[in-house]
């Protein structure tokens, strides 16, 4: 009889994407999956429980710690026989963990870039597939662990990536979602003539079925007009341009290592919405990096107001050790750390509400995800998944994975509502 194995993948799509291969690689040893999860908790365990952690942020550090020490309990009542604990975490700190937790019968780091690509999909919908093209990363950001823990930028090679999308292309996958630490920076190890834009073009020449394709993390610094083109050129690139600013002050950004400036990102954002008419604009900003001051804080915010991303997340600084930034001073305390993030979330509830209200009575794309009880969910291209809003369907019939015009005929904050 086949060993029996649960998944619990944490962290962002990157983890999601080594998990899908984790899981591949045990599955061709002869285990059978009876339990996968991407929220930290799996109802079937079997022999062997596999949790993929995160170890990027204190949040994410805590919820990987918060499933070891689940893992264990399941353990020790007989619910597993077995525990593999591998990722980012553990790449980063492996001997504390191995001392606090000597239940854990084994522990792995991070997946090489080198291992392929799964060809049997666990954790995710066929039809909507995530694509690493790198890893690692070389912009140093003074508050950020990534190099600490997946090292400098690698690049896969531009045969790995298309060999990979045309497999996906005529295996069901209809949204492919291209990511890396700096999606904007694949080839740079590579050569001149390596670049995101020319990648790109490949891809849409070699996959005829895919018809979204979505860009995730694409640093502002490095964004060129080459690239800009091709997105704004092809139809079947979603219109959706995740570029994370972090913070809108000249004296954070320099602190901060960002490598751009206040007027050359206000520079991009028109470009990009008068080059892109329509785009849907995702962003993501720190509060309470070290030194923040107040005036500081205040222009991030009347910036936000001012230019009005249709999607947004905020992050609470996190204080990583090994960091530049772990040693700069003042810190920023805890509580008006968490104050500046509510009035920012206050600020995007209100804009995302009016961004979906101006829907109301158009007519858009939606890919049909899921059904529960009679509504079926799905998303624009306006919206990566997992992390973006949703398009509520009250009909009947429709099928999984599929495409359907919607006429959007209510909003709230994040979500649509079409028929």
């Amino acid at each position: 009889m086949a060993q029996k194995f649960s998944l619990i993948s944490l962290g962002c799509f990157r983890n999601t994407y080594d998990s899908e291969l984790i899981a591949q690689r045990f599955m061709n040893k002869g285990y059978r999956l009876i339990g996968s999860s991407l929220e930290g908790s799996s109802q079937a365990v079997g022999d062997l429980l596999i949790i993929n952690t995160c170890g990027f942020i204190d949040a994410a550090k805590e919820e990987s710690i918060a499933a070891i020490k689940e893992a264990v309990r399941l353990k020790k009542i007989g619910k597993a026989r077995a525990i593999l604990v591998c990722g980012c975490l553990v790449q980063r700190y492996r001997k504390t963990l191995e001392k606090f937790f000597p239940e854990v019968d084994s522990w792995q780091g991070i997946e090489s870039l080198d291992s392929g690509f799964a060809s049997q999909k666990t954790l995710t919908p066929s039809f909507s597939s995530f694509l690493k093209i790198c890893e690692g990363c070389a912009n140093h950001c003074s508050y950020c662990a990534i190099p600490l823990i997946k090292g400098p930028l690698k690049s896969r090679s531009r045969e790995d990536i298309l060999k990979e999308a045309r497999f996906l292309d005529k295996h069901g996958t209809v949204e492919l979602n291209i990511i890396g630490q700096d999606i904007t920076s694949w080839g740079s190890d590579l050569g001149e003539t390596q670049n995101l834009a020319s990648l790109l073009k490949d891809i849409l020449r070699t996959t005829k079925n895919i018809r979204w394709i979505r860009l995730i993390y694409t640093h502002p610094a490095h964004i060129s007009r080459k690239l800009i083109d091709v997105i704004a050129n092809n139809e079947r690139i979603c219109k959706y341009i995740d570029v994370p600013i972090q913070h809108i002050s000249d004296r954070i950004l320099k602190n901060m290592n960002r490598r751009i400036t206040k007027k050359e990102i206000i520079s991009l954002i028109k470009f990009l919405r008068k080059k892109i008419p329509g785009c849907c604009l995702r962003t993501s900003v720190i509060v309470g990096y070290p030194c923040e001051t107040e005036q500081e804080f205040k222009e991030l915010l009347n910036f936000l107001k001012e230019v009005k991303f249709e999607r947004l997340g905020v992050f609470l600084y996190s204080r990583e050790e090994g960091t530049p930034a772990y040693s700069f001073r003042p810190q920023v305390h805890y509580r008006t750390k968490k104050r500046r993030l509510q009035e920012i979330m206050n600020l995007q509830q209100e804009i995302s509400s009016k961004a979906c209200q101006r829907m109301v009575g158009s007519k858009l794309e939606v890919l049909v995800e899921e059904k529960q009880k009679n509504v079926y969910t799905g998303r624009t291209q306006y919206d990566a998944p997992e992390v973006d809003g949703v398009v509520f369907l009250k009909k009947k019939g429709l099928n999984i994975g599929q495409f359907y015009e919607a006429t959007i005929t209510d909003a709230y904050e994040y979500d649509l509502v079409g028929k």
